[in-house]
């Protein structure tokens, strides 16, 4: 099945426009909130802790980097899984990096530096994003409309290299690795991104848990 097919096929499911729009929602606000995550440097989630250290040491906006790595994952996902592929595929890997730096752009313009520099600002605004991050990214990963490459990779990995240790130290490996690789290329490790190789998964998992019981239930 080709990858035109494939994205056809959640035209016609039940719900579509619904889970659509939730699934923008979400990756809208993953970028708006990840722009401030990244302005008060107290730690993000490995992929962009990665991704952030490789543009700033190549000189390229975080958007350009962010969807040239996301281009070279979706490669991997085409020839071995392209079931993950959706419309969240590719809104996820072309938007959130560039409404990121969008975001930023206008921070900087609008927005007092102590904010993102000084206590207790710094630290307020990380938790309160940081909580909004979560439940944005719950909204479009519980959408149903595909998963990001970065997120589909650890999935082929356990599918069929791994087939015998528990997906979620899959996931923790892989998240690890691209800490490792941040740090290796001169990032500043924060024990935020730590805690996040750990807890950022199952977080998630809770938050879209609560979201499809009490705030929607898409019919299958």
């Amino acid at each position: 099945m080709s990858i035109t097919e494939k994205i056809k096929q959640y035209f016609q499911k039940p719900g579509f426009a619904k889970k659509f729009w939730i699934m923008a929602l979400g990756v809208f606000f993953m970028g708006f909130f990840l722009s401030f995550l990244i302005s008060v440097n107290l730690g993000t989630d490995p992929c962009t802790f990665m991704n952030v250290t490789v543009s700033d040491r190549l000189g390229i906006m975080f958007g350009n980097w962010q969807l040239f790595i996301n281009f070279i994952l979706f490669i991997f996902v085409i020839l071995f899984d392209r079931h993950q592929i959706g419309p969240g595929t590719i809104a996820n890997m072309v938007f959130i990096g560039y409404i990121a730096d969008f975001c930023r752009w206008i921070w900087k313009r609008t927005i007092p530096d102590y904010f993102f520099r000084e206590w207790p600002y710094r630290g307020i605004v990380f938790i309160i994003c940081l909580l909004c991050f979560v439940v944005a990214a719950s909204l479009y990963m519980n959408a149903d409309m595909g998963v990001s490459p970065y997120d589909a990779i650890p999935n082929i990995l356990s599918q069929r290299v791994f087939k015998k240790v528990p997906f979620k130290f899959v996931r923790i490996c892989f998240d690890a690795t691209a800490l490792l690789i941040g740090l290796f290329l001169g990032g500043m490790l924060e024990p935020c991104t730590v805690l996040m190789v750990f807890l950022l998964g199952p977080t998630i998992t809770f938050v879209g848990n609560f979201l499809n019981q009490k705030v929607f239930k898409f019919e299958s």
